[in-house]
């Protein structure tokens, strides 16, 4: 049972509540702690100077603290007086139902937290990421709303297959990556097969290229001007590496524009260009101009091409309101290479305005769809906008015989039961019995199939992934086989988490400080390469004015680590540094 005491959780979908998980707060070792309480402490200490304003407001509205890894049900009861909520998941999850999540104001939270050698930097996604990079910017309501808009265009992008394949090899290699038991050879492994699908992606798909603005604006965003701009995007908020170096003047600054979709990036390396937007409504300007260039707006032969070439659950919305939800197995065109008649496989539903109809879900369309679209050759307006008695003026009449001839050559000819409309007044869908529809010699419905529904509509004006009510026809997101990998953690290693753990409780406690020199100790000869715990025993001290000889061994010690592990020297430097900045304060 996960309880995040979040009202907006309880009214999720099932299809998004499915990819929740117990954020499991007990799991979380010492050094996890530890690591959180030194990235946020860095993080604050250099953000102040360089993140926009909204961040560092957005912390203390947002229940985060600097000492302990959140507590996901903690901080949902604060944000949820800010319309928002937030739920841990497994790692990277499917990206429409990522997106799904940000239209229902819901953000996601990857339960597990980096390894202390990630500590500068992960491509995976952990709870710093997420909770300390995203949560806090949320509280400013335009930015919220660019947000929740960015889901709800971005849920509706149309993915190719292997964008999927592609998205499966990064999951895989995040994971790896943070078990720290992982052979060097099988991530090595992983990254060559990132590279070899991303080479081979063919034409970018829609996901893909508003997943590229996802990531220029909210997860490596800057805002401001190009010649002094601040940090609003999440990925540079949780990383004590990257926040330094996206500010040096070898990474260009670009004005953000719509071109941006068309700059890829790389997850696993700092990226070499980031773009600066003005302000946030910018953001909601250019995420419009995107959507116009989408199948959602563009609809016609344009949309049930990609939906076509998907494969996924799609949605047709008629001209009439009317929509259909399915996969499009095909389409016709007439002279004008325009949609004359689309085929849907099984099941499929029909809906208006969100809303399924009555009797029209995938248990009746269980066995697919089919319906033209255009005008009838005898009347002189849209079929949907005819009254009941301009259709029986063409002898279209409730429990008669009739026949619709369009434009393209599609030819209905069966006995009218019922007719639906839109409350607006428009015609949505037409039902026969005893039906034949044709096109030339081709037979697209006989009569032995049973009722034919009709959708009504000149045009096809939308098109788009997914599904219009997730109460009644329920998204098939393929959930991965690979879940994030349960360490566990061999006897030295727990030894260690127990000298955290002890410092961690001597600080909580504000005693027992004569402890530190035998922990020290064991540090020196136990676990001579951990610099991390060895730190915070040297605040400790600091703090206590204690052991001054100590304080000397174990600053001589860090800098001998400095020397002899190059790639943890800066992590070192700038934790001795805030020490400094510390007793001066």
């Amino acid at each position: 049972m996960i309880d995040y005491l979040n009202e907006k959780l309880d009214n999720l979908p099932p299809h998004l509540k499915k990819f929740m998980v117990p954020q499991n707060y007990d799991e979380y070792t010492p050094v996890n702690h530890a690591v959180w309480r030194y990235v946020m402490r860095q993080n604050v200490n250099y953000l102040k100077n360089v993140a926009d304003k909204s961040y560092l407001d957005g912390l203390a509205k947002t229940g985060i603290t600097l000492d302990r890894i959140p507590s996901v049900k903690e901080m949902n009861e604060i944000l949820g007086k800010i319309g928002w909520a937030a739920c841990t998941v497994d790692g990277f999850i499917h990206p429409q139902a990522f997106m799904e999540f940000q239209e229902y104001n819901v953000l996601v939270i990857a339960a597990d937290i980096r390894q202390i050698n990630h500590i500068e930097y992960t491509p995976a996604p952990d709870i710093i990421h997420e909770a300390a990079g995203h949560a806090p910017i949320i509280a400013d309501p335009e930015y919220a709303e660019y947000l929740r808009k960015f889901g709800e265009i971005g849920r509706k992008a149309f993915s190719s297959g292997k964008d999927f394949e592609l998205f499966e090899a990064i999951r895989h290699l995040s994971i790896i990556k943070e078990d720290p038991y992982t052979k060097p050879e099988d991530i090595t492994a992983g990254e060559a097969r990132i590279e070899e699908l991303a080479k081979n992606l063919g034409e970018p798909s829609e996901m893909s290229l508003i997943r590229r603005l996802h990531w220029w604006t909210v997860e490596y965003g800057l805002i401001g001007t190009v010649d002094n701009p601040k940090i609003y995007g999440a990925g540079l908020l949780s990383s004590i590496g990257e926040s330094v170096g996206c500010m040096k003047p070898e990474v260009k600054k670009i004005p953000y524009t719509l071109d941006a979709k068309n700059v890829d990036f790389d997850i696993t390396k700092p990226q070499p260009q980031l773009f600066v937007t003005p302000d946030f409504k910018h953001l909601s300007e250019v995420l419009e101009q995107f959507a116009d260039t989408m199948a959602l707006r563009r609809g016609g032969v344009y949309g049930l091409e990609l939906a076509k070439d998907s494969r996924m659950m799609a949605t047709a919305v008629y001209s009439s309101g009317l929509a259909v939800t399915g996969i499009v197995s095909d389409y016709i065109v007439d002279e004008q290479k325009q949609p004359a008649y689309l085929m849907f496989s099984g099941p499929v539903s029909l809906s208006d305005n969100h809303t399924q109809l009555n009797n029209h879900g995938t248990d009746y369309h269980k066995e697919g769809f089919g319906s033209p679209c255009g005008n009838l050759v005898k009347a002189g307006k849209p079929l949907e906008e005819l009254s009941d008695a301009e259709l029986a003026d063409l002898n279209i009449k409730v429990g008669r015989d009739a026949e619709l001839v369009f434009t393209s050559g599609v030819t209905v000819k069966g006995k009218l039961v019922s007719s639906l409309r839109h409350l607006d007044g428009k015609l949505m869908l037409l039902s026969f019995s005893d039906c034949t529809v044709t096109l030339g010699d081709r037979v697209l419905f006989q009569p032995e199939w049973g009722t034919y529904d009709m959708a009504v509509g000149a045009k096809i004006v939308s098109v788009y992934a997914g599904v219009p009510d997730p109460y009644s026809h329920v998204p098939e997101f393929k959930m991965s086989d690979e879940k994030t990998h349960k360490i566990n953690y061999d006897d030295h290693t727990r030894k260690l988490f127990g000298l955290y753990a002890e410092v961690r409780q001597i600080r909580d406690s504000r005693s027992g400080f004569e402890a530190l020199p035998q922990i020290e100790q064991v540090l020196k000869t136990e676990f001579p390469e951990d610099w991390l715990c060895s730190m915070e025993i040297l605040e400790l001290l600091k703090k206590q004015g204690l052991h001054h000889e100590l304080q000397d061994s174990i600053q001589n010690r860090l800098q001998q680590l400095k020397e002899q592990k190059p790639a943890i020297a800066k992590l070192i430097t700038d934790g001795l540094a805030l020490l400094v900045s510390a007793e001066k304060a």
